[in-house]
């Protein structure tokens, strides 16, 4: 992507969005944090989404020196796919990861191999790339409740394990703000209303948890942040009423699932009633779009969420045949 011009939304103290173009405009975002000249990514995009990210640099005044850590949220592709090769440019950055994912950023196969499994092997190539590998020696492997300090900002990673069992966020008091990944949820640009802003909970596989889930939620919730930053897609502040809604979807997609464990075609099952839910809410919350453009934003979220729940209802028929 030679020449290519990041898309940049300035936030509050020292924040920036920067659209990482996975799959379209503002699905994915990388945030940038910029504490007196230092610089520090939270999440990456792709591979693809690399040379982005070094002209946010570049339009920040930031030299790549001057970044001294990239942190994974968690190591989901969308997330972390970039994080091998950003690093290749980054000569005195650290990567922050939590303790289960780390080993597979610096050997990737089983990712990529799991990877596959969702997307295909074409398909992951097509929206990835080749994997690079991390050294292992400029890793931080991150525990519970660990502060790590940009040039004097302290920031504070927190174990959320309700969207995958590597997961953690970062607590920004600085901003007042947690950098949330996916376990605050997903909440679109686009879907905003007179309302606000419209949230839902992703669920991809293969690791959802419901009672993590919530745990998760509140967690965020228990740092009284005013705001959060979305990987899918950056700040949201009505947080009060965005927790309550994702507590409440996290209720409904087990239902959801439960409702229809019993069906020949689980997935397809699960992606008509997902559908069916999410359309809804967002019509309730004021959306004016046609169905065509619903379809169009949720067709990704609505078959990840399904084949998550697929695969959180083969994990409990399999514990129930180990007990028989």
């Amino acid at each position: 992507m030679p020449g290519a011009r990041a898309q940049i939304t300035t936030l509050n103290d020292g924040i920036h969005a920067v659209d990482t173009e996975y799959v379209r405009p503002m699905l994915d975002a990388s945030h940038l944090i910029i504490e007196n000249g230092r610089g520090a990514f939270v999440d990456t995009g792709t591979n693809n989404s690399v040379p982005l990210l070094l002209d946010a640099l570049q339009q920040q005044d930031l030299d790549t020196a001057d970044v001294d850590f990239v942190f994974l949220t968690h190591i989901h592709l969308d997330h972390a796919g970039g994080a091998g090769l950003l690093m290749q440019h980054l000569p005195n950055a650290r990567c922050v990861i939590h303790p289960r994912g780390a080993p597979h950023m610096v050997s990737p196969e089983k990712l990529i191999k799991g990877t596959e499994g969702v997307y295909g092997v074409e398909r992951t190539r097509e929206m990835y790339g080749e994997i690079r590998p991390i050294d292992e020696q400029r890793i931080v492997v991150v525990e519970d409740e660990q502060w790590i300090e940009l040039d004097g900002r302290a920031m504070q990673a927190l174990f959320t394990e309700g969207h995958a069992r590597h997961h953690y966020c970062l607590n920004d008091p600085a901003s007042h703000g947690v950098f949330t990944g996916d376990n605050f949820g997903i909440s679109y640009r686009e879907l905003d209303t007179r309302n606000g802003e419209f949230i839902f909970p992703t669920s991809t596989p293969a690791s959802f948890d419901p009672p993590e889930a919530h745990r998760s939620v509140d967690r965020i919730m228990s740092c009284e942040p005013q705001q959060v930053y979305l990987t899918h897609y950056s700040r949201v502040r009505d947080l009060d009423r965005l927790a309550s809604d994702m507590h409440a979807g996290i209720d409904a997609y087990e239902q959801m699932a439960l409702r229809c464990r019993e069906k020949q075609d689980r997935g397809a099952a699960l992606e008509a009633a997902m559908y069916d839910y999410l359309s809804r809410r967002l019509i309730e919350h004021g959306f004016k779009g046609s169905d065509d453009s619903i379809r169009s934003m949720l067709e990704m979220d609505v078959q990840l969420n399904a084949a998550g729940l697929v695969a959180w209802l083969d994990r409990m028929d399999s514990r129930r045949e180990k007990r028989r």
